[in-house]
């Protein structure tokens, strides 16, 4: 077993789950602690017997659910160390010491193998991340959200994935005919931004291959995207190119189900 499920995923906060056999891992909590464990019954995972938190970045609808999180679970979190620096306050007092990791540098939690890597995104230090099981060599998880476009690292770590957990944030009538202030549409679509659509479509253009089998589109903004939007491109691609594989849109307030990596 090598599992995933996206509890929430988009600006009011998120938060991914990865489990095997004897590992369960939580990566990001951008909720309370109240929601994550309403997401987990949902999808009847226990509470019980998780490992640890890993931390993307220190934005609030990853980070703002940590602490209380780490405690109601008696967990460690794995965060890196300026971003630990910055939110001490916010994060309270653990119940272990906070374990700090650094990008590209390999670590290991249980049966799971983490690989974190640096993101182009605006906040002080920005993961994504690579999961596989020890064992396992055909099956590789990739999580890249929260990034403003797709370096060559990006393509190169997510290339292989058996699942991919990818940021489509917005569409880019959408945001730029939209409500948002000048400024703030000029971050969503900077560098240092967010995912387009069609960026999404880009990306997986360059990493398709016949061991995909799950593409799970996350952080959707509820004001500058939808799911049929999002669906639809991505689908429209996926069908020119005759791939066949399962299309999941996350929801903000609705689990996925677990998936096979």
């Amino acid at each position: 077993m090598f599992q995933t499920a996206v509890l929430a995923s988009g600006s009011k906060g998120n938060c991914f789950v990865i489990q095997t056999e004897s590992t369960k891992l939580l990566l990001d909590a951008g909720l309370s602690g109240k929601k994550i464990l309403q997401a987990l019954e949902k999808i009847n995972l226990d509470k019980i017997g998780f490992n640890a938190l890993i931390i993307s970045h220190d934005h609030h609808d990853h980070i703002s659910g940590a602490g209380i999180i780490c405690r109601m679970l008696n967990i460690p979190l794995y965060i890196n160390e300026s971003t630990c620096l910055m939110k001490r306050k916010h994060l309270g007092k653990l119940p272990f010491d906070a374990r700090f990791f650094f990008n590209e540098d390999k670590f290991e939690i249980g049966d799971i193998q983490i690989n974190p890597f640096s993101s182009s995104h605006d906040s002080l230090e920005s993961s994504n991340f690579i999961f596989r099981k020890k064992g396992l060599k055909n099956k590789k998880l990739a999580v890249a959200t929260d990034l403003g476009f797709s370096t060559r690292l990006t393509i190169k770590k997510l290339k292989n994935s058996s699942t991919i957990i990818l940021e489509s944030n917005h569409d880019e009538k959408l945001l730029i005919n939209g409500p948002y202030p000048w400024h703030l549409k000029q971050r969503v679509k900077g560098k240092q931004g967010h995912l387009s659509n069609e960026q999404a479509v880009g990306i997986i253009s360059q990493v398709i291959h016949q061991g995909l089998k799950n593409l799970i589109l996350a952080h959707l903004s509820e004001i500058n995207n939808t799911q049929e939007i999002a669906r639809s491109l991505m689908e429209d691609y996926l069908e020119m190119v005759n791939h066949d594989l399962n299309l999941i849109i996350s929801s903000q307030y609705e689990p996925t189900k677990l998936v096979e990596i």
